[in-house]
């Protein structure tokens, strides 16, 4: 009776560490590593210093930007994959902090901006944004704590229908692609009554979703008509957009 009871729980444990090795071999498979240029993008140099710990903090070689930017990934993807696109907006001027997710899934960990604005008190004004899901959570992020940040950034991205922002003071940037096929055009339109009416909405016409960060093609995606670099290059240029308006209020609010 002992020794039958043994070898069941030997085959119960055996059985268990099978499934848990099936499931994290699934896991591997759904998510989206970072391309090589991503990867290589993680090193400082004289215009970029990079800053690896809890959260990859990319900031201009010299001086001390004011302003900075909170980033959340897509679901399932690795947060690397964004490198290209902070190392950009931090060359411009500002503190560029990526955020891990547990699981790569931004919904369990949409409070992990408080520990960066914590690190970081010489920073005056914050946005916080995010790809897809990982923008989803920002904007929860943002209700949340409508003291903390004063910007929002939305990649591809939208607030839940319980994060209503229309009567924030917040400045917003909502930027989507028109090869998106897993953020609809539908459900960007139908997002406006639920952001402020000063939001900035931004089209990358042949852009789409995957190319928001450098991980390659994602399933279910739209194919897109422009190269990643140009899609890239656009994202960087409205963000940084956003980041100013916010240096100006904040040395505005200096000046008086």
């Amino acid at each position: 009776m002992i020794k039958s009871r043994r070898r069941w729980l030997v085959w119960l444990v055996l059985a268990i560490a099978l499934l848990a090795a099936l499931a994290a071999a699934a896991w591997f498979t759904l998510t989206y590593p970072p391309l090589p240029e991503a990867v290589a993008a993680l090193q400082s140099d004289a215009q970029v210093s990079l800053q690896a710990g809890p959260w990859w903090v990319f900031r201009p070689a010299e001086g001390e930007p004011i302003t900075g930017l909170i980033l959340y990934p897509g679901g399932l993807v690795d947060e690397r994959a964004y490198a290209l696109t902070a190392r950009a907006v931090a060359a411009e001027g500002y503190l560029v902090a990526i955020v891990p997710m547990p699981l790569r899934l931004a919904v369990l960990g949409a409070e992990r901006a408080a520990e960066v604005l914590k690190a970081f008190p010489e920073v005056e004004r914050w946005a916080i944004g995010g790809h897809s899901l990982g923008g989803a959570m920002a904007a929860q992020f943002a209700r949340r704590h409508p003291d903390a940040v004063q910007g929002l950034v939305l990649w591809a991205a939208y607030p839940s229908g319980s994060d209503d922002l229309s009567g924030s003071d917040l400045q917003v940037l909502s930027l989507y692609a028109t090869s998106d096929g897993l953020t609809s055009l539908q459900e960007i339109e139908d997002s406006r009554r639920l952001l402020p009416p000063d939001t900035e909405f931004v089209a990358i016409e042949g852009g789409n979703h995957a190319q928001f960060g450098a991980y390659g093609p994602q399933r279910g995606d739209g194919v897109p008509t422009i190269h990643r670099e140009a899609q890239q290059a656009q994202i960087v240029e409205a963000t940084v957009g956003l980041l100013q308006r916010l240096e100006a209020s904040a040395r505005l609010a200096v000046a008086r």
